[in-house]
């Protein structure tokens, strides 16, 4: 698929839960602001909902995708979303470790959730539409270095082979429609 394809295939549509996941430095967060800003709507990040400490055990930091903390993202976003309700919300702060004070966002009819683990299949019935980005290694490293430079290590030994695992045995690209973002 090409942008131009999925960009086409969504304009017009009344109602709209589209889903952006791929991997880090694909450009998920580009695409989906750039699609916000056509749109309108909401515009909902999976970074949002890291898993809490308190629920950072072995057994679920082993599960793939394990480490979103998608229990929370299907109470505060997608039901809410399904039901056309009022979003509220609480996005997690990785530099305090905690909880913020919940957001509200009103419902609206056009809905975009990117991030890494966003195909999750917990997450796959609430979608009327969804994406994954792929960019080569190479691309993805030296993104990395640009945007993450501090980081880099940790991306290479701890987030990428988290994100390789989910991608692999959920079949997240052999299920989905992708886009090369190289």
């Amino acid at each position: 698929m090409k942008k131009s394809e999925l960009i086409e295939n969504i304009k017009n549509k009344q109602h709209l839960i589209l889903a952006i996941d791929g991997m880090s430095a694909s450009g998920k967060s580009t695409l989906a602001n750039e699609l916000h800003q056509l749109l309108g709507g909401n515009l909902f990040h999976l970074d949002d909902f890291f898993l809490p400490l308190e629920k950072r055990t072995k057994e679920r930091l082993e599960e793939p995708g394990g480490n979103v903390d998608y229990e929370r993202f299907l109470e505060e976003v997608l039901i809410p979303i399904s039901k056309q309700e009022t979003v509220y919300y609480r996005r997690f702060d990785c530099s305090t470790m905690t909880l913020q004070k919940a957001s509200v966002i009103n419902y609206s009819s056009i809905n975009i959730i990117e991030g890494s683990y966003a195909m999750h299949p917990i997450f796959t019935k609430y979608y009327t539409d969804c994406v994954v980005l792929y960019v080569s290694s190479q691309t993805q490293l030296q993104r990395l270095k640009v945007r993450s430079p501090n980081q880099l290590d940790m991306f290479v030994h701890r987030w990428i082979p988290l994100e390789n695992q989910y991608f692999k045995y959920y079949q997240i690209y052999q299920k989905y429609p992708y886009i090369k973002m190289d």
